[in-house]
């Protein structure tokens, strides 16, 4: 496939073009999308923890400053933005690498695809979550105002949890971040189609960047008011990813110089540290009324993934835990709920002494981490490999190493 890839682009007599394109793929993995997996993954479990001490009255912020207080505990939300950004990205490289032009992606092999990466550990999870509601065991159990637990499981197969959500309300902690599976799986029904009809045309340019422009309004003028579709709604999410689609072809059709990419590497870092350091103020002024917020915070991420991904940035030694678990991100999204509960009711049951706090936030984060590497590596990777198995329709070999290298995840 990739000399494929390389006489696709040399026919076009436009060398400058592969240059971009190879510096993209050549790379085991990218260090800099599985950092920032990790920090998407790390401000999701800290607010989720966050959540649980507000609710049972544990006054632990009050000895902390509140740009600390924000910054480390409420930008969930952000984090979830950096996610959306880098699927988009991922998905769109995996694309142009594996078939060589968007309008050559296979429909059937591209959905058996993401059918294999997605299906066995979110079938897995919906099954633990019905046996949980079925036992009565506290926190699982949906009520009859959310719909129950029928009308859980149909949205979240159908990806509509957001939509249930918006009108009925939260769903229990472990089904409310399936929202995040919604907006990006909906993405990527329509993903395949648009790229064999418009792949080749400037039309494609146009719809991602017209998701991008309406994302600001899907989370402000859009939501009419409505908390819970500010945050979740499919326009507000699918901005990330186009994003982040349409930096993967920035990156495949253009070669940055050295200068150029530590640039955009150090706009792009400083823009994610101020968006995440400064949240509170960006959500209350201007940026925040208008959705520009969200939209600042995957730029930078772009910025970022353009500049490590073309520079094939390697990062030190002493981040390599945090890397393991940007790299099991999928997998612990989607379990890190039953032990954020788990931790949380010990820390009850020990009478919420407040010098375990600190505590509790260290073992949940490893605990976490520790779940989602050992579920990846026992269970939803074997079975994606299991399932990818089959020829691919097309009677093309689908590149091997691609799902090694870049690894496309579904986040939140």
């Amino acid at each position: 496939m990739r000399e494929y890839a390389f006489a696709l682009l040399l026919r076009q007599n436009k060398p400058w073009l592969h240059l971009g394109y190879s510096q993209l793929t050549n790379s085991k993995r990218l260090d800099g999308i599985d950092l920032l997996r990790a920090l998407a993954i790390f401000l999701v479990l800290m607010n989720h923890i966050n959540i649980r001490l507000l609710g049972a009255g544990i006054p632990y912020t009050d000895c902390l400053h509140p740009q600390v207080v924000h910054l480390l505990v409420w930008n969930s939300q952000l984090g979830v933005q950096m996610f959306f950004a880098v699927s988009g990205f991922l998905i769109t490289s995996i694309s142009l690498r594996r078939w060589g032009s968007l309008t050559q992606v296979s429909l059937r092999d591209f959905y058996r695809l993401r059918f294999a990466r997605i299906a066995p550990l979110l079938l897995l999870v919906l099954a633990v979550l019905s046996a949980l509601h079925l036992a009565n065991v506290h926190h699982y159990v949906v009520t009859a105002k959310t719909g129950g637990l029928g009308r859980a499981l149909l949205a979240a197969l159908t990806f509509h949890v957001n939509v249930l959500e918006a009108h009925r309300g939260y769903l229990p902690g472990n089904w409310d971040i399936l929202w995040s599976l919604s907006v990006e799986e909906t993405f990527y029904l329509c993903f395949p189609v648009v790229c064999r009809l418009f792949g080749r045309s400037k039309l494609l340019l146009v719809i991602l960047f017209s998701f991008v422009a309406l994302g600001p309004f899907g989370r402000t003028a859009f939501a009419q008011g409505n908390e819970i579709w500010e945050e979740y709604s499919y326009l507000g999410g699918m901005e990330g990813i186009a994003l982040g689609c349409l930096t993967a072809l920035v990156v495949s059709h253009l070669h940055f110089l050295r200068l150029h990419f530590r640039i955009l590497g150090a706009v792009g870092s400083a823009t994610i540290i101020l968006s995440l350091v400064f949240s509170w103020q960006a959500y209350r002024g201007w940026l925040g009324r208008t959705g520009l917020n969200m939209t600042t915070l995957g730029l930078g991420t772009c910025m970022f993934i353009a500049a490590t991904a073309q520079s094939q940035w390697r990062s030190p030694k002493i981040l390599w835990p945090l890397l393991s678990i940007g790299q099991y991100s999928y997998e612990v999204y989607l379990t890190h709920m039953f032990v954020v509960f788990a931790c949380f009711d010990l820390f009850l049951n020990l009478g919420k002494r407040m010098p375990l706090v600190p505590v509790l936030f260290l073992v949940a984060i490893l605990a976490s981490g520790g779940l989602g590497a050992l579920v990846a590596s026992s269970y939803s990777e074997p079975l994606n490999r299991f399932l990818r198995g089959r020829p691919p329709a097309s009677g093309k070999k689908l590149a091997p190493a691609i799902d090694a290298e870049l690894a496309v995840t579904s986040e939140p």
